[in-house]
């Protein structure tokens, strides 16, 4: 038996990736949806009644069990917690809240209600992530480069929300990167140093190069840029004290180890992030059991704690 499902914020990202995910997985009924501008889905991608806000959804369909969150962060704890005690299970997209309190806080709001609370980091769930963290484990870090460069106006054109406070500026889309090495790695990172580059006219950077730790001798390095005009780069570049060097490319959807690629699922079709995360939130649901990861929304705020502001000109908006 399906699980009624409903969606929360229906923008790019809901509509391109989670909408037509839970349409594809049969152990998900989507039945209705949440929005501010109340619009309607298009028949190929759900048909359901669409609501001014969560709490309307919720009051005309009873039978949800779950509801994943595809708001603004900054909006995002509120909503999830109002879910979470109805009884309902909460599917957060990315990053999870707006800061790791607000995130702490959901993780007790979902253990004293009984439900469960998945944090959906989609880039974790690219090809070779797994295989990446199976071949470091228990290795020494001699460097590692992360560059994670995009144009925002591709990805985001004309929304205001990710240059105010709290928006995170280039760690929207740069906290993909840092889920993957996150969850790669042995030991827990940390931000030693960084510059954030933040435009005149926005609260958050467009660009950043930060320093990071995992306690070790070995160097740690990312280079972020929303400003990007080429292709996009999503790169991370690990080399061990061993001597082997492992390439993640294109959001570790392609990886090639000492020269020789052993995974490319962007020529090989195997791409499939959302289509994951559901058949894990699924397992999940059936279990009863909370997937709450933290570690890439504290680097973050890591990252902006001990990071040096300078001025960058103004964004194009």
């Amino acid at each position: 038996m399906a699980f009624d499902i409903g969606v929360v914020g229906l923008g790019a990202i809901a509509r391109k990736q989670h909408v037509p995910s839970i349409a594809k997985n049969g152990d998900f009924r989507l039945v209705a949806a949440a929005s501010l501008g109340g619009a309607g889905l298009a028949t190929e991608e759900g048909g359901v009644p669409v609501y001014g806000d969560h709490r309307a959804m919720l009051a005309a369909h009873p039978g949800i069990v779950a509801v994943v969150v595809c708001t603004p962060p900054g909006a995002r704890l509120a909503i999830a917690a109002e879910v979470m005690a109805t009884g309902r299970a909460v599917m957060l997209e990315k990053p999870p809240a707006a800061t790791p309190g607000g995130l702490a806080h959901l993780a007790g709001v979902a253990a004293a209600q009984g439900v469960v609370l998945h944090t959906a980091w989609h880039s974790q769930y690219n090809e070779a992530v797994d295989l990446a963290r199976e071949m470091l484990r228990g290795q020494r870090i001699r460097r590692v480069e992360m560059v994670w460069k995009e144009d925002v106006h591709r990805w985001h054109p004309g929304q205001q929300w990710i240059w105010e406070a709290g928006g995170f500026g280039v760690f929207d889309a740069g906290i993909n990167g840092l889920s993957i090495l996150t969850k790669i790695l042995d030991r827990p990172l940390f931000a030693v140093s960084a510059v954030l580059h933040v435009p005149v006219d926005a609260a958050v950077p467009v660009a950043a190069q930060v320093v990071m730790s995992d306690g070790g001798e070995g160097t740690i390095t990312g280079d972020f840029d929303w400003g990007w005009q080429g292709a996009d780069r999503r790169e991370i570049v690990i080399e061990t004290q061993a001597g082997q060097r492992i390439e993640l490319l294109a959001s570790a959807a392609r990886m090639v180890v000492d020269g020789v690629v052993v995974r490319d699922g962007v020529h090989g079709g195997g791409r499939d992030e959302y289509g994951a995360i559901y058949r894990d939130f699924a397992g999940l649901l059936g279990q009863g059991r909370s997937s709450v990861d933290g570690a890439p929304l504290g680097l973050v705020a890591d990252i902006f704690l001990v990071g040096q502001a300078v001025a960058a000109p103004a964004v194009r908006r």
